[in-house]
């Protein structure tokens, strides 16, 4: 008898479908990453940053006051903290009364000067005066020698004449010296009140510096932003120089990217630019790149690489690209410095 043919057994065509439809999937996805990146340069490596703005003691002293809490939002030219100014108070008194003193010596400087002036008019009359008395006694004594001549007067009365008038050319040559000594007094007054004058413009300024350093004493905030880092507390002591804490400035935030050096080939100033954050990733935030670092990150670490010491090994640097994020005030007060974020640069349309 003979046997009965097994039946043939049906090719499984599940497993080509699926091997089939993975490849599609792949192809499609293969083409839609072409696609992408040849329009698109990515990163990872991107954090928000922002401008910072320390807040430092300019003068030393006790906290008076505190008028802020941390992580709280403050405006620009709020007073912050107050210290304690009754040191810089009497400095300023001081100074104010060494001002005074030196402004009196002005005016009796003045004084001196009107009065020595008057003086020298004075000494200036008498030599005027002492050179009308030499001329008289000249004339005398000329007139006086032809009548001694001719015997119309005695020896005596000529004698006299003479003596009359060397007399007469001392007390010039005297009254002369008088007003010449007045009018170095006068210019050494003057002097004397052109040094008192500088005294006093030294004293303003001391009366300007102790106004300064007692308006420091009262701590505004430098621009409007959050407050952060606080570590001063009333009663403390604070040094001139010293970081009390610190502001994240509104409207400052911006984006650095660090991309690899083989992908700035593509990038410019302007490209518009997609932004994913981490922390929010419904947020769809958009932006611009606006700068370019001048140097590699490397080359601003503490230790910068030497590649012409030991055995080299070429690494790919990244430089960091600076992007503007455009977005409203509401959206940008959800974001902090240091968050991370993803970047996606266009740079073909």
């Amino acid at each position: 008898m003979a046997q009965e043919q097994e039946p043939k057994k049906k090719p499984n065509r599940v497993i080509p479908i699926i091997l089939g439809i993975i490849l599609i999937g792949g192809i499609i996805f293969g083409i839609k990453e072409y696609i992408y990146y040849g329009k698109h340069i990515d990163t990872d490596d991107a954090q928000i940053d922002g401008d910072v703005s320390p807040v430092v003691a300019r003068v030393g002293g006790y906290v008076d006051s505190i008028f802020f809490e941390e992580n709280g939002h403050v405006g620009k030219d709020q007073v912050l903290v107050k210290l304690d100014d009754r040191d810089y108070k009497v400095k300023l008194e001081q100074a104010l009364a060494a001002q005074k003193g030196a402004s009196a010596g002005v005016g009796v400087g003045q004084s001196q000067i009107i009065a020595i002036a008057a003086s020298s008019s004075s000494a200036r009359a008498q030599v005027e005066s002492a050179a009308a008395r030499l001329e008289k006694a000249d004339k005398d004594y000329a007139r006086y020698a032809n009548l001694v001549k001719d015997g119309s007067i005695t020896q005596q009365q000529f004698d006299q004449a003479k003596s009359d008038r060397d007399v007469a050319e001392a007390n010039y040559r005297a009254a002369q010296d008088q007003y010449k000594g007045a009018l170095e007094q006068v210019g050494t007054s003057r002097n004397q009140l052109n040094v008192t004058n500088v005294g006093v413009t030294q004293r303003q300024a001391d009366v300007d510096f102790a106004k300064l350093q007692l308006s420091y004493t009262t701590i505004t905030s430098p621009s409007a932003g959050i407050t952060s880092k606080k570590n001063i507390q009333i009663g403390q002591l604070v040094q001139a120089g010293q970081t009390l804490f610190s502001i994240v400035n509104d409207n400052s935030l911006y984006i650095t990217a660090n991309f690899k050096e083989t992908q700035l080939t593509n990038l410019k100033n302007g490209q518009k630019v997609d932004i994913e954050v981490d922390a929010f990733p419904d947020y769809k935030l958009h932006g611009e790149v606006y700068n370019f670092s001048p140097a590699t990150g490397a080359k601003f670490s503490l230790l910068p690489p030497d590649n012409a010491t030991g055995n080299f090994v070429k690494v790919v640097q990244r430089v960091p690209v600076k992007i503007k994020i455009n977005a409203g005030k509401d959206t940008l007060a959800t974001l902090r410095p240091g968050m991370s974020v993803n970047v996606s640069v266009i740079y073909k349309n």
